[in-house]
Parts: structure tokens; C-alpha cells; sequence
């Protein structure tokens, strides 16, 4: 039986958005997002079916009330014309992230000499 995926609002929290929010749209960003956040990133491209734009690591952290994580920024273009999203990466989901990366992650052989 295939794993579900985790479910966006772990993931994800939208401070602000100006173009209505998809499922797809916010793994997008979060795709986006978190590479940004894994490698230090100061801004990545983002495409879809029927977005393009940018993402902005802001490099710094947001609370949300009980949800905090590093906050980030997407000007796109969508089918309904220009918008802006902000959000944060919630730990949460980091964390299941990194997991999950690791766990995909080859295994380095392992040599008797």
C-alpha cells in the first residue's frame, strides 16, 4: 500500500495569501521552500501547470501562534493574474522531511578492510 503523503497544513502555514491556495500549489511552495531552507538558498524559481514565479527565503522565523518555522515569500503568476503568498515551513514538517530524506537516502557500502 503506497505511504500518504503528510498533510499540508504540517507542512505549511500561510500567513498571507493573495491568490487562492491549491493542494498542489502549496507543495509546490513547500518544494520550493524547503530546498531553499536545506541548502541556505536566498531565492528559487517555482513552476506548474498554471504558476510561475519565485521564492523568497526572508531568513528569519515567524511564530504563528503555536506554529513557528523560517519564513519565506513567492511573487507568482497564476491563470487569475499576479499574486503573493507568505508563509513558513512549520518544524514540524522539517523534521518529517529530513527524515524522510535520509530514510531515501543510499546506503554507503560498508567494506570488511
Amino acid at each position: 500500500m503506497p505511504e500518504q503523503p503528510p498533510p499540508t497544513w504540517l507542512l505549511i502555514s500561510v500567513l498571507f495569501s493573495s491568490v487562492p491556495l491549491t493542494a498542489a500549489l502549496a507543495a509546490t511552495l513547500h518544494r520550493a521552500a524547503f530546498e531553499l531552507y536545506t541548502r541556505d538558498g536566498a531565492a528559487a524559481p517555482v513552476a506548474g501547470d498554471v504558476v510561475s514565479g519565485r521564492v523568497r527565503n526572508l531568513r528569519k522565523d515567524m511564530l504563528l501562534g503555536t506554529i513557528g518555522g523560517p519564513a519565506f515569500e513567492a511573487e507568482l503568476e497564476t491563470e487569475r493574474g499576479p499574486g503573493k503568498v507568505r508563509f513558513l515551513l512549520t518544524r514540524q514538517g522539517i523534521e518529517l522531511m529530513q527524515g524522510a530524506s535520509r530514510a531515501r537516502a543510499p546506503k554507503r557500502p560498508r567494506y570488511l578492510n
